[in-house]
Formats: structure tokens, sequence, C-alpha cells
């Protein structure tokens, strides 16, 4: 498997600024071998973020779309305030929340965008995990908002 920085350059990825925190909390924090990053946000590479709620003002594929920019939001994170991507050995838990209607029922596709980014990144193996999609609020108007638990290299 090629290195995982390697693999962003490839894809032709552009990481969007990482995000700075909106509260008092860690952006990411290393225990023992794992990373934890912290709920992370669709910012676009203006610095902006994707706002709307599925099932509302979007539709299931742009709140996929959305998804997928939180994987490249979560990327730039790792790097700006981790380091070494290429340290990360696998992907191991997702957690999705996405904000729609009480009707919508369809978060696990809306979730995919981000799965799918993370199984290019990290290979089909490494780069799929254990993962939860559910549907809520989220602060700002949010579109979809992921956390995540990567393992690292020993």
């Amino acid at each position: 498997m090629k290195p995982i920085s390697q693999r962003i350059e490839e894809l032709r990825l552009i990481l969007p600024p990482a995000p700075p925190p909106a509260g008092l909390y860690k952006p990411v924090l290393i225990v023992d071998h794992f990373l934890y990053v912290s709920g992370q946000g669709p910012m676009l590479p203006d610095g902006t973020l994707m706002k709307g709620r599925v099932g509302d003002s979007l539709i299931l594929e742009e709140g996929k779309a959305g998804a997928r920019q939180v994987a490249l939001t979560m990327l730039s994170t790792i790097q700006t305030h981790f380091g070494d991507i290429d340290r990360i050995k696998r992907l191991v838990k997702t957690l999705g929340m996405v904000n729609c209607t009480p009707d919508f029922q369809d978060h696990p596709l809306v979730i995919n965008g981000f799965s799918e980014l993370m199984a290019e990144v990290f290979g089909a193996e490494n780069g799929v995990g254990v993962r939860s999609a559910v549907g809520m609020m989220l602060p700002g108007g949010i579109s979809v908002e992921i956390e995540a638990m990567f393992e690292l290299h020993r």
C-alpha cells in the first residue's frame, strides 16, 4: 500500500483549511496507538461550511456530497493538528450525523460519501471500519458532522 500522503496527491484531492475549534475541545487526541478526531463539518476550500437539511433544502446526493467534504476536512485537520498522516494504519470507527428532517431515513446513504472517500484514500481493507449513521439537528445548520477514530502504526 502506498503512503496515505501519496494517495491524496494521486487522487488530486483538494483539502480545505482545517477549521478552528468551535468550543472547548481538542481537534485531535492520541491515546495509546489511536487517533481520535473530533466532529468535523463540511468545510469548503474558501473556508465556508456547507449548510442545509437533507429532506428539506438538500436532496440525498447533496447530503452525500457534504459527507464527502467532511472526509476532506478531516484529512486536513489530521495533517494540521497531528502532522504525519502516513502514521495512520486504518480507520476504526465513524460516527456520522446528518442534519435532516424527521421523516428522512437514508442516513447511511448520506454517510457513504465519507466512507467511500476513506476507502479510496486508505484502501478497501483499511479505509472501512465500524460505523453509525444518525439523523439530528446540527450546530450552525451544517449538513453533516462526522467524528472518527483511527489506529496508528506502532
